[in-house]
């Protein structure tokens, strides 16, 4: 099975860390968040992956060949001259998956005790082009879903935005949930790319496709997370490695 690690962001809310190391370096219970990615979907069966770099590229490429590639196939995508954002990382990695089958997204800085056989087996089952990992949990800016657990818009509650296609939308009728960085996609989602730019978010891109296409929510039983953006989330998420 093939995966995209997402490991290009410049990393600017761990400051001054990321000041000499890329985002994917920060170690967390002595290892780099990179490593514990890689392990975690080792360990769920994906034997092939992709990783977006640009902030600090060489330490990151450096670091996986020094580990003899963890004993699986791992390539580059390379955005050193140009950040691509999350649509445009997967865009740009495209060729990468040319075996037709559903592939993984996985943010390196979000450590979970996600089954990530388990959103895959529920992908499959709903025939989705995009299965997103949700979380009812507080944030400013939730994915909007109807009793079907598909994506209908978007809601920033801090500045009262809102995204959707859907003609007349409400947002009070729809279910608010958080997305956790991690996304399972069909490769045919790539012919709907060549009209975005080259660099754009993948979200926005599901915000103006939801209502044509099949993108759903997956929202995992007894789900605990962590997204290690911040110097103060690292004694948090060395907790959380503890006990998970």
């Amino acid at each position: 099975m093939k995966a995209l690690i997402f490991a290009a962001g410049l990393g600017t809310r761990l400051k001054p860390l990321t000041n000499s190391m890329p985002k994917a370096m920060v170690p967390v219970n002595g290892k780099p968040l990179l490593w514990h990615t890689i392990q975690k979907l080792k360990a769920a069966g994906f034997d092939e992956i992709i990783i977006n770099v640009h902030h600090f590229a060489e330490q990151i490429i450096d670091y996986v060949q020094a580990n003899d590639n963890f004993g699986i196939r791992i390539e580059f995508s390379d955005e050193r001259e140009q950040l691509l954002d999350t649509g445009g990382g997967i865009k740009k990695a495209s060729s990468f998956f040319n075996d037709g089958k559903p592939f993984l997204v996985h943010n390196v800085d979000i450590l979970s005790n996600l089954d990530l056989n388990k959103i895959l087996d529920y992908h499959k089952d709903n025939e989705s082009i995009a299965t997103l990992c949700v979380s009812n949990r507080k944030t400013s800016r939730y994915l909007l879903f109807d009793e079907n657990n598909r994506l209908k818009g978007w809601i920033n509650e801090k500045t009262g935005e809102i995204k959707s296609p859907v003609p007349a939308f409400n947002s009070n009728n729809y279910r608010k949930l958080a997305f956790n960085g991690i996304h399972i996609l069909e490769p045919r989602i790539f012919s709907h790319f060549t009209y975005f730019p080259d660099k754009f978010s993948v979200i926005d891109f599901y915000l103006s496709a939801c209502n044509k296409m099949n993108i759903n929510g997956f929202e995992p039983d007894d789900f605990s997370m962590i997204d290690v953006g911040k110097p103060d989330s690292l004694e948090k998420a060395e907790q959380f490695l503890r006990f998970y």
